[in-house]
């Protein structure tokens, strides 16, 4: 049974790293005291390393130690033996250039299907879509493929951001990509805004946060989807 937390962020305005997330991570991993971390989003560039720090001082405020994937000989093994996993933020697509450069994209899929607790936020929240292609970031490396995870049946952008009224600003809004992407692909795509997360139990995802989603299908009018809604049926 899939277990999942899909968040748009790890931070939002004015909280510390994941902070207004740990109420549902104590209960996302209450069966769990460590917690396998996939660092390789790097955001910023920063190190693996100093990553998995940033992540484990957070996760220390609810008892639970934070092992890094790259500190492991063999990572497929490592995801195997994980009893809750959480990949980071980031660029999408240096993420998913070495999950399978690692050749753990798929071992990455087979635990969440089977039921460890996964936490996603940003990037790592890109890869539970079906495909990466509606990610924010800048294409800096060629993964392998686009496709990624499929732990949800629509794709997520992260970061959403509605047109801000009198902006003089000239450039693309979020919207008009996604109604881009779906020229080409006929993918649901979630629009999360920033303290807004996915709950995945089974076949339910629930959306909860203080914020509406907004929902882009291909053919259709965009429309909000308010917090507490089910997204069962978006396929």
């Amino acid at each position: 049974m899939k277990n999942l937390i899909v968040a748009s962020t790890s931070t939002i305005y004015g909280s510390g790293y994941l902070e207004y997330l740990l109420p549902s991570l104590s209960m996302l991993f209450s069966e769990t005291d460590e917690i396998l971390f996939i660092p390789y989003a790097r955001p910023g560039g920063i190190s693996h390393e100093d990553y998995t720090l940033i992540a484990a001082k957070a996760f220390s405020k609810i008892d639970k130690k934070v092992i890094g994937i790259h500190t492991f000989s063999n990572p497929s093994e490592a995801i195997k033996n994980a009893k809750g996993i959480f990949t980071g933020g980031g660029n999408t697509f240096v993420l998913v250039s070495q999950l399978y450069k690692n050749g753990v994209m798929e071992s990455l899929r087979e635990a969440i299907h089977f039921g460890i607790p996964y936490l996603g936020t940003s990037a790592g929240s890109n890869i539970c879509g079906v495909t990466m292609n509606t990610t924010n970031d800048m294409p800096i490396v060629y993964p392998s493929s686009f496709k990624t995870l499929g732990a949800i049946p629509f794709n997520i952008n992260p970061h959403y951001l509605d047109p801000s009224k009198g902006s003089t600003h000239m450039g693309e809004t979020r919207e008009t990509r996604i109604k881009e992407f779906h020229t080409q692909n006929s993918i649901p795509v979630v629009g999360l805004r920033e303290g807004s997360w996915l709950v995945v139990k089974a076949d339910s995802i629930q959306l909860k946060g203080t914020h509406s989603a907004r929902i882009f299908e291909q053919g259709k009018a965009p429309y909000e989807l308010k917090s507490e809604s089910l997204l069962n049926s978006l396929t």
